[in-house]
């Protein structure tokens, strides 16, 4: 069946950096776009980052542009978010999650497979 497993989150430093992996199985990951989401404590899920099943189109927060870049292995049944220069308030469970084809919708959480979560936590 379909599975989605975050991996990679973790205690880090206001300034410093993560990646965050999310390995697929169960389907054709060539043929599905994957977004990353976070939920903080008290608040509601947000759309992150998302790419399209053929790389060409991608999709940043406005409070991560430029700070935090989303990428594809797909022969390997990886994709990755890279997390740079991060802040108290990048702290959240980070989710990632799958749909067929295009981002279309990610910001709403139209999503139709969900990982359980890997946490960020950011602080001195």
């Amino acid at each position: 069946q379909v599975q989605l497993v975050e991996s990679g989150g973790g205690l880090v430093q206001p300034g410093g950096s993560l990646r965050l992996s999310c390995a697929a199985s169960g389907f054709t990951l060539d043929y599905y776009a994957i977004g990353w989401f976070r939920q903080a404590p008290g608040k509601e899920r947000e759309g992150v980052s998302c790419i399209s099943s053929t790389d060409r189109y991608t999709y940043y927060a406005d409070s991560v542009k430029g700070r935090f870049t989303i990428s594809r292995d797909n022969a390997r049944k990886m994709v990755y978010l890279q997390m740079n220069s991060l802040k108290p308030e990048d702290t959240a469970v980070y989710y990632c999650a799958t749909k067929p084809r295009y981002c279309s919708g990610y910001g709403s959480g139209r999503m139709d497979y969900w990982g359980k979560g890997t946490l960020v936590t950011v602080s001195s």
